[in-house]
């Protein structure tokens, strides 16, 4: 079985900066995508889109770090939406109860 890789582009469009991320959100990789997202509320911008269409797994360290992300976003003035959040995904938060804890826009 080969590392988990999770890859992360930035793009500012208007008041927002989405970042569109592809592979895994995991005990490996949460940390990278925790570290971009401090990066961005640096400089907080109104919103963060992460555009989750390319991911393809999602554990509970991943689940976690969203929570965390999402509170720490709101702290900052800012607000974290979820898109593109695949099927197997949205019954994970469901099933968790953390689908109220987050912001999910359907594009």
């Amino acid at each position: 079985m080969g590392r988990a890789e999770l890859s992360i582009t930035l793009h500012r469009l208007g008041d927002e900066v989405v970042l569109r991320l592809a592979g895994e959100i995991d005990m490996l990789t949460a940390t990278q995508l925790s570290t971009v997202v401090n990066e961005v509320l640096a400089e907080p911008p109104p919103r963060i889109v992460l555009d989750l269409a390319g991911v393809t797994f999602c554990d509970s360290q991943g689940l976690g770090t969203l929570v965390v992300l999402s509170r720490k976003t709101s702290h900052s003035q800012s607000l974290l939406v979820l898109t593109n959040v695949a099927d197997f995904l949205l019954r994970v938060l469901d099933i968790t109860g953390l689908r109220s804890a987050l912001m999910i826009r359907d594009d």
